[in-house]
């Protein structure tokens, strides 16, 4: 008894140690620098979320990207006279500009009240969970105390986030590189159900998917004949199709309620499908998980007065 005790007490303490390791982020960060921060940000999102709804997987998405790369720091924000940096590699061209707008004019209001002080990697987590809730989601405490990173590269996006035609090995291995488990994949998944997809990156598994045939075989027949009349074959670049055809704008369990009439039966994604409790709770897990990716604190990085430039 004394050793499985000893053995909890060193699980417990190990957690607690990694738990700071990564990033040493607090809910209360600006507590005393700017602490009305939340405050600034949701209105300036909500305004943005008002104009348009995609604003909500836009935003979710520019998080996720700019996570995956060099980590959590507003790489992906940066804009390059030579188009050479980050937002310009051919993976985020799809990177809807709503999202773009609504951090930097969220920024902009908190530059005004607290100059100097806030990291835009901060305010775009912030505003990531605020597009959550807007659309119906959970809502949950954002740990904060990023720095804003000194690098975005289009060079160094490629290999660092999922393709559309990625194996679930695949997937996980990714993930597991950003500290992130199959079933916080699946849960950060669940964002499918808002927003669209361009044509052009799912066609193959409608025209072309194998010499013996041409549409998946795992689509659901009916949604395949759905996405052929959204997507025609050879449509152009700039079509689009939503992600989830049944509630495109809420943002809900209905994603994985897809997947199992469509293709899964999967026991996280079955779960997900019949408990949206389950799912978010899963989804604050993973997105606070997805926050501490690669982060920098303390001296690393800057906070940047323009979230599109370097202060150097």
């Amino acid at each position: 008894m004394e050793t499985w005790k000893s053995l909890c007490l060193c699980l417990v303490m190990v957690e607690f140690v990694i738990g700071r390791a990564e990033g040493q982020l607090l809910q209360n960060f600006y507590g005393s620098t700017c602490p009305e921060i939340e405050s600034i940000v949701k209105p300036t999102v909500s305004i943005k979320f008002g104009q348009t709804t995609t604003t909500v997987p836009a935003t979710l998405r520019l998080f996720f990207h700019d996570c995956f790369v060099e980590g959590c720091d507003a790489s992906v924000l940066i804009a390059s006279p030579n188009g050479d940096a980050e937002k310009d590699s051919q993976d985020n061209l799809s990177l809807a500009g709503d999202g773009f707008d609504a951090v930097i004019k969220a920024k902009q209001a908190v530059e005004t009240a607290c100059p100097g002080v806030v990291s835009c990697t901060d305010i775009l987590a912030i505003a990531a969970r605020d597009v959550i809730v807007l659309a119906g989601g959970p809502s949950f405490s954002v740990e904060l105390g990023r720095r804003d990173g000194l690098i975005s590269k289009a060079s160094r996006v490629a290999g660092n986030l999922p393709e559309p035609f990625f194996t679930l090995n695949q997937l996980n291995t990714m993930f597991a590189k950003n500290n992130l488990t199959q079933f916080d994949m699946i849960a950060l998944s669940g964002a499918h159900t808002l927003g669209f997809s361009h044509c052009n990156r799912f066609a193959n598994r409608l025209y072309s998917f194998s010499p013996s045939s041409t549409v998946d075989p795992s689509l659901d027949p009916n949604y395949a004949q759905q996405l052929k009349k959204t997507c025609p074959q050879n449509a152009d670049p700039s079509a689009v199709a939503d992600l989830d055809p049944v509630a495109p704008a809420i943002f809900d369990n209905v994603y994985y309620q897809n997947l199992v009439a469509g293709k899964a039966s999967q026991p996280t994604v079955t779960d997900f499908a019949n408990n949206p409790g389950n799912f978010n709770g899963a989804v604050i897990t993973a997105m606070r998980k997805l926050g501490r990716v690669g982060v920098k604190t303390g001296s690393q990085g800057e906070i940047r007065r323009d979230c599109t430039a370097f202060n150097s």
